[in-house]
């Protein structure tokens, strides 16, 4: 098990090189223009040129990579261009309130997956047809539609929940818990849509294996086999669909964000990429890829752990 590890980590780390690399590439592509965007189209040719090599933009783009690189591994990303506040500390006020989006609408759906996804093979017939009728509905519905007429149902007319604004965890776990309500909702849907069909085709073929009707003659209950046994061999798949809708959540929640007008990664996200406030950008694209490999690495480990096939492969 520690050599999965160690190799998960190492492609990780790799992986992570490759992302900064060509994200920073293509950021700095546009560089001759990055300083008089920051000045405004009014600056000089001289304050242009000067602010330039302020920024060093002036200097080859390995040389910048290279300092960029060596400062990003101390933890330090630059500041931001246009208000001066160090990048970390951006990152690190709204990471929290993305995260808590992702990985509330990820446990939501991963638990109405299973309960739809196991039914409908259980059941079969009328009850497997509307599961996946409603599958194929939430999948199809775009998130943000979702969204918009989830305010307008219960923030605008029945005034269940607050239409806008976040409120933190550590101030009122009542007020986070209203101000995310609707957002994990908006976020869920599509993915409780793919896992489900995932979890109902896995369970489905599980359940028409020789070793289910062993464990049946044996004496024990539908329930025991099916969660205890069935569940575990579906596992696999549906935690690696988990992994990819997880995935696209992270996308998800800068449109969602900015919809509820929540102060997360994704309205960072939009800001800065509309200013071309690149060291913004940069520290964004770095943490959603660092997130994104954790999460992957734990699905691993979660499947290994599950077959132990997949520490071989």
């Amino acid at each position: 098990m520690l050599g999965f590890i160690v190799r998960r980590l190492l492609s990780g780390v790799i992986l992570l090189l490759v992302i900064s690399i060509v994200a920073f590439s293509l950021l700095y592509l546009d560089s001759a223009n990055i300083a008089r965007r920051i000045l405004g189209q009014n600056a000089t040719a001289e304050l242009v040129a000067q602010k330039t090599r302020e920024l060093g933009l002036d200097r080859p783009l390995l040389v910048q990579y290279g300092d960029w690189i060596t400062s990003a591994l101390t933890g330090d990303f630059g500041r931001s261009w246009f208000n001066g506040q160090l990048v970390s500390v951006s990152l690190s006020g709204r990471l929290a309130v993305s995260l808590s989006l992702v990985i509330g609408a990820t446990i939501v759906s991963a638990i109405i997956a299973v309960v739809l996804g196991v039914l409908a093979a259980r059941r079969g017939g009328w009850v497997d047809a509307l599961v996946q009728f409603i599958s194929v509905v939430g999948f199809a519905i775009p998130g943000f539609l979702i969204a918009l007429y989830l305010v307008l149902i219960f923030a605008i007319n029945l005034k269940l929940f607050k239409a806008t604004g976040y409120i933190p965890i550590t101030t009122s776990f009542a007020g986070w818990l209203s101000s995310v309500t609707l957002p994990i909702i908006a976020l869920s849907i599509g993915a409780i849509a793919a896992v489900a069909q995932q979890i109902r085709g896995s369970v489905s073929d599980a359940l028409s294996r020789d070793y289910v009707r062993t464990l049946r003659s044996r004496g024990l209950s539908s329930g025991s086999v099916v969660y205890k046994h069935v569940l575990r061999n579906a596992g696999g798949p549906a935690l690696a669909v988990l992994a990819v809708q997880f995935v696209g959540l992270l996308g998800g929640a800068v449109i969602v964000e900015s919809i509820f007008a929540l102060p997360g990664m994704g309205q960072l996200t939009v800001s800065a990429t509309t200013q071309g406030d690149i060291p913004v950008v940069m520290g964004v694209v770095v943490a959603f890829a660092v997130i994104v490999i954790v999460v992957n690495l734990l699905i691993d480990l979660a499947q290994a752990a599950l077959n132990p096939k997949v520490r071989l492969s």
